[in-house]
Formats: C-alpha cells, sequence, structure tokens
C-alpha cells in the first residue's frame, strides 16, 4: 500500500477509529449540502430527534433544479420550488450558512466552495454529489457520498468509507495550443478506461499539471470519478496558496493564512513517497479530445480516428458497437464535421471565469451558426458578476449566445434546460451518458470550452486550433 501521500496523512489525520467492518471512521472537515439529495437526509434526522451536530461545518447551496433562464421565486416548476423551500426550511432551522440565490454567492457547489475559501487543503470533504472530487485540487480529500452517509455526517460529524490505493498519474512536458485541462483528463479516462480506477484515488503531478492554474486543476479532479477513481487530488503549492489568499475567507482571517501554510506544506506527497501505481503520460503529445461515444472513456485526439469495435479490447466491443449506432458515427471516420444542434458552455467541469474567458476569446466579432442554439450558464453568481464586469456577456450575446443565470443547467438536465429529441450537443460537462441531458435520443459530444465555442461558430464539431486568428493564453 501507499505510504507518504499527502492522501495517507491526511486520511490518517481525521481517522476517528477503525471500524468492524474494516472501514475507517473519518472526520468530516467540510460537508456541503445541495436541494437534491438532502432532504431524505434531514427527514432521517428529524425522525430520530436528532439535531445537525456541528453545523458550521456544513454549508448549503441550490444548483441543481435552479432555473438559469429566471430565478424568480416560486419556481415554474412545483418539483423545484418544493424542494427549494425543503432545503431552505432544514439549513435555516440548522443553523447552517446557505448560499441562496439572493445571496448574490449561489452557484454549483463545487463552483463556491473554492470560491469562498471554505475548501482548503488538508480537509476531509463530502457532499451528496459525485463531483465532490473536483475539491481536491486543493490537496483536499474530496468525496462523493450517499443520503445515509449525508445523515451519519449531519448527525456525527463522521463518514466511513474503506482506504484505497494511490496511482500517480504524472503528465509531463508542456500543453500545446488549443489543449487545455478538459482534454488531459478526457486523454486519461481514454487510456485508463472508465473502470480503470476502481480501488484508487488518483494523485495528479508534473509539469503538465504543475503549470495550470486552480480551474484547471479543478476541471481534472472533478472528471476524476469518470475514470472510476474514488478521488482525486493535486498536491498544494504556491498556486494554491495565491488562489486562497485572495478568498473571503483569507481576506476576513488573514491570520490563518500564516497560521495553516505550515500543515498545508507537511501534507503534500514526500518525494519518497510509495504508489501502488505509477502512469505517465507526454503532455506535449497531447491534442483536443472530443468523446464519439456514451461514456467519457469514448474519447478520440480531434484529428484520430474513432476505433472500430472490434480493435477495442473485447469486453468494450458492445458497448462501442451500440455507442456509435446511438452517436451515428462511423469507424475511421474522425469527429471533425460531427454537426451539432445545441453548445453548451457550463457544469461544474468547466463554468469558472477562465472557461468563459476563453470561450469569448473564440466567439469574439463571429456568430453562432443559424442552426445551432447555445447558452452560456455561469457556474456561480459571482462568477457571472466578474464575467458581466468584463464584459464576456456582451460577446456572447451578440454572438447570439443565451446568458443565463448559474446552475447545473443542461449538464444533467433536471431543470428546463434539456436537449430537444434526438438534438446533438457539444457540451463543456462531465458526462455524456444517455439520456443525461434530458433526452433518451439526444447525444453529447464532451470537449474543452473552447472547442465548444468553436462548435457554436461553425455549427459542427471543429479543431479550434484551425481559427488562426484566436489568441491561445
Amino acid at each position: 500500500m501507499s505510504e507518504g501521500t499527502l492522501y495517507d496523512k491526511v486520511w490518517e489525520e481525521h481517522t476517528v477509529s477503525e471500524l468492524p467492518t474494516g472501514q475507517t471512521q473519518l472526520f468530516v472537515g467540510l460537508h456541503l449540502i445541495h436541494e437534491v439529495t438532502s432532504p431524505q437526509a434531514f427527514g432521517m434526522l428529524q425522525e430520530r430527534g436528532l439535531d445537525v451536530a456541528y453545523p458550521e461545518l456544513t454549508h448549503a447551496t441550490v444548483d441543481h433544479i435552479v432555473p438559469t433562464a429566471d430565478q424568480s421565486r416560486p419556481f415554474h416548476d412545483d418539483a423545484a420550488e418544493e424542494m427549494m423551500a425543503e432545503l431552505e426550511q432544514n439549513v435555516r432551522g440548522s443553523g447552517i450558512d446557505f448560499s441562496d440565490p439572493t445571496s448574490g454567492q449561489q452557484g454549483i457547489v463545487h463552483v463556491i466552495g473554492p470560491e469562498q475559501g471554505i475548501t482548503q487543503p488538508g480537509k476531509t470533504i463530502v457532499c451528496g454529489d459525485s463531483h465532490t472530487s473536483t475539491h481536491g485540487a486543493f490537496g483536499a480529500l474530496a468525496f462523493g457520498i450517499g443520503t445515509s452517509q449525508i445523515r451519519d455526517v449531519l448527525a456525527t460529524q463522521t463518514v466511513a468509507m474503506e482506504k484505497k490505493g494511490v496511482r500517480k498519474i504524472e503528465v509531463t512536458g508542456e500543453l500545446g495550443d488549443g489543449v487545455e485541462a478538459k482534454d488531459v483528463i478526457l486523454e486519461v479516462i481514454r487510456r485508463l478506461g472508465t473502470e480503470g480506477g476502481v480501488g484508487y484515488v488518483y494523485e495528479y503531478a508534473g509539469e503538465a499539471i504543475e503549470s495550470l492554474d486552480m480551474e484547471g486543476r479543478m476541471s481534472i479532479c472533478n472528471m476524476s470519478i469518470e475514470g472510476g477513481a474514488r478521488a482525486g487530488y493535486v498536491n498544494p503549492d504556491e498556486t494554491t496558496y495565491a488562489w486562497l489568499k485572495e478568498t473571503d475567507y483569507f481576506r476576513e482571517n488573514p491570520e490563518k493564512f500564516d497560521e495553516l501554510k505550515p500543515y498545508w506544506e507537511s501534507i503534500r506527497s514526500e518525494e519518497d513517497a510509495v504508489y501502488d501505481d505509477v502512469v505517465t503520460i507526454d503532455g506535449s503529445e497531447l491534442e483536443p479530445v472530443v468523446t464519439w461515444g456514451t461514456t467519457p472513456g469514448q474519447g478520440v485526439g480531434i484529428t484520430q480516428p474513432i476505433p472500430a469495435p472490434e480493435d477495442l479490447p473485447e469486453d468494450k466491443q458492445d458497448t462501442a458497437r451500440r455507442a456509435q449506432e446511438h452517436m451515428r458515427v462511423e469507424p475511421g471516420d474522425t469527429m471533425q464535421g460531427y454537426e451539432i444542434d445545441v453548445a453548451f458552455l457550463g457544469s461544474c467541469t468547466n463554468a469558472r471565469l477562465p472557461d468563459l474567458r476563453r470561450a469569448a476569446r473564440v466567439v469574439e466579432g463571429r456568430e453562432v451558426h443559424e442552426d445551432v442554439r447555445a447558452m452560456v450558464v455561469p457556474g456561480s453568481q459571482r462568477v457571472k458578476a466578474a464575467a458581466e464586469a468584463e464584459g464576456l456577456d456582451e460577446i456572447f450575446e451578440a454572438a447570439g449566445f443565451e446568458w443565463r443565470g448559474a446552475g447545473c443547467s443542461m449538464c444533467l438536465g433536471m431543470n428546463e434546460d434539456q436537449l430537444e429529441g434526438d438534438e446533438a450537443c457539444a457540451s463543456s460537462s462531465n458526462r455524456n451518458f444517455i439520456g443525461r441531458q434530458g433526452s433518451k435520443d439526444g447525444r453529447t459530444v464532451l470537449m474543452n470550452p473552447r472547442m465548444v465555442a468553436a462548435a457554436a461558430i461553425e455549427g459542427k464539431v471543429t479543431d479550434v486550433r484551425d481559427l488562426k486568428e484566436v489568441t491561445f493564453a
């Protein structure tokens, strides 16, 4: 088993006890909740007459069902309004901080935690959402949990988990023009598979990872779960600390930064740390990656051919055939020129300010294709306000994009933002499962934000590197 890694250190420091089941009881440093997975857990507490043990260590927001076109109350959808009202009642009755839509702080749970500074290195973080791994970008151990575990955390501030192995994924070299963090993680999942990470957490390292900003690191950690890993993380460094210094928490508590930094430094993986597995990827060889199928692992470089099912491992062949039939693609073709109907810029993977800036550079001075409906959904109200202060909303709207409010939106189609019929969508989100975006016949192609912008303009999947006048930064 691994030794001397950040995972080992933080796990040990948060261990309360070893349970007869073989699991470890871990203390939870931060519990994030939203409107979809928490109501049942609060109901379980109420049935048992229990209170929330540490309300100050829980933070709530609304993201999954909140409308993005019109957030006025009551919501048009009765079920959404009911979930919203129940969350409000639960958090206010328990004394839990709530980033509600009237606060200016509302947004996707994995966006607001980092931007407010409550996501910090060395914390154990849990949330009833599979993409909680996002917070590992800060050197935290962050896990998605189920409803019964949410109940346990609310009641005891602990959770029972099995310890996993640690796989180090070292991405060397410098990423080329048009290649982003999203392409790195899509390539990782393509190579290792959607189940390749089962039994592991992923530690991301190497020059290409270290050169990324925090938003890029969050994109990579966010999709660790799509590769089957229990979590993903990056060791904290000066890039991490510079981000944290600018958050609310440390601007209001500057002495805390100096107090905590030595701890953050101490939890970094040792130079001689032992890993259960090591994978190396040359980042300089990567190109923009897009998916051709119905899982995030069915991806390919934009200039590379779609594989023939018979050339894949035997256990992947039937899935590939069904995926290619659903997506209407042929082996040997590339994804360049694949026609789209919808372009979606958003999700907890790629809806932060730098994502929108890069996409806007592609869009500026151009128009959305006449056959495409395109939308931009910022990851939080803060991201939206910052983008508007820079005039990004004007760039997108002038091109023909809809500029929406903050929320999960078309990533999972739990509100009105959904595909219709067999529409094909160029999406910056994290999952391309059948039905994920609201229609069982819909088709989703995952790609980085600049590639989504290029697809929106051209009306088809396009290599953004071919738009010569775009300045990459």
